[in-house]
């Protein structure tokens, strides 16, 4: 079932979050979010500072890389390029084989590859790491085409990391939001209503309030007739 129209936020909202409680809701999505931001920056993070900015990691820390990395012939743009397509391509084998056999493929594939490209000195340990982190965030977006999209961005940070840096990496998250706020879905912004930012519907973007706090419809929807027809008996939740 196709909804319109389609925002940002509601890519990272669950069925679940409207039977738990409120709390619970809260947290989790502030984890969909955080997981957001891993999957999409953490291996251009991770060759942005190891390539470019060392002075911003711990000595101790530094010379635990630069040991894991002694003996490792590529750059770490190279590395993750590496490893992020081994990783998609065990991906796409695994949705395509048998449901049996496919998870197995993926998960077992990923390790078996991953410890031997570290024992064979062509990938460190810790670009395994980042790269192990990363594909779990992935799976956290609830939505199967908005993680799509994080796995291509992913490959465009990291050439900006490769080139630039961290300067590299705030200009792509700049351009990729000024991208964002210029598109619209049926009329409607779609980073509505983060941009523009509306109060009265913050209260189910991050926040998940208690279903009497959401009384009324989104602004960004609803021009007339705000009030919804009001809770069930029970309280299970607001009328669409």
């Amino acid at each position: 079932m196709l909804i319109v129209p389609a925002l940002f936020v509601q890519f990272f909202q669950a069925a679940e979050d409207y039977y738990q409680r409120a709390d619970i809701s809260t947290l989790l999505r502030g984890l969909r979010y955080f997981g957001l931001f891993v999957a999409a920056l953490a291996p251009a993070l991770y060759i942005a500072i190891t390539t470019f900015h060392q002075e911003m990691l711990p000595t101790q820390l530094l010379i635990s890389l630069a040991a894991q990395r002694e003996g490792v012939p590529f750059p770490a743009f190279i590395e993750a390029l590496i490893m992020e397509a081994t990783y998609e391509i065990l991906r796409e084998a695994g949705i395509r084989m048998p449901r049996a056999v496919g998870q197995a493929v993926s998960i077992v594939g990923t390790l078996v590859i991953g410890q031997a490209a570290v024992e064979a000195g062509i990938i460190s340990a810790s670009m395994i790491i980042v790269v192990s982190i990363t594909a779990i965030s992935s799976y956290v977006i609830p939505e199967f085409d908005m993680s799509i999209a994080v796995r291509i961005t992913r490959f465009l940070f990291m050439g900006l990391a490769a080139a630039f840096g961290l300067f590299g990496i705030f200009v792509g998250m700049n351009a990729l939001l000024l991208h964002l706020t210029s598109l619209r879905s049926f009329g409607v912004p779609y980073m509505a209503p983060v941009g523009p930012f509306l109060v009265s519907d913050q209260k189910d973007v991050i926040l998940r309030v208690p279903h009497p706090g959401m009384k009324k419809r989104p602004g960004v929807f609803a021009n007339r007739n705000r009030i919804r027809r009001g809770l069930g008996r029970r309280g299970r939740g607001p009328a669409p």
